[in-house]
């Protein structure tokens, strides 16, 4: 999981997108990129990443998690949720590609996988 960078995107909020602002391209993405290395950029258009989970129980509580966290910051990710498997996807659909609040959102979900993984931990 990342370091210090995950933590400081973590305790940012997603800006709503008026649209009409470029989407984050190239060297742009970088810095936050760096930030969130076990997300893979897609196409400079979206973030991806898969989570993996004991049961269908523990991903779908997962799921509900990050729902909980995209109603708190206006920013909604595409869910995937199958057996033990959970992949998220996010991009600012207004503009069709890219924008910080991504990455905001990308760094909160990793932090609620981090919170149900020590969860999981302490209860065995």
């Amino acid at each position: 999981m990342g370091g210090s960078g995950m933590s400081d995107l973590a305790s940012k909020h997603c800006v709503p997108c008026r649209g009409g602002v470029p989407p984050l391209k190239g060297e742009a993405l970088r810095p936050y990129a760096e930030q969130l290395p076990d997300w893979k950029i897609v196409e400079e258009h979206h973030l991806l990443k898969t989570f993996s989970f004991p049961d269908f129980k523990s991903a779908l509580d997962f799921v509900n998690r990050v729902g909980e966290i995209a109603e708190a910051e206006g920013h909604h990710p595409d869910l995937y949720l199958t057996w033990g498997r959970v992949d998220v996807k996010t991009y600012t659909h207004k503009i069709d590609g890219l924008t910080e609040s991504d990455f905001i959102l990308a760094a909160k979900v990793d932090r609620a996988f981090a919170e149900s993984r020590a969860r999981a931990e302490g209860a065995h």
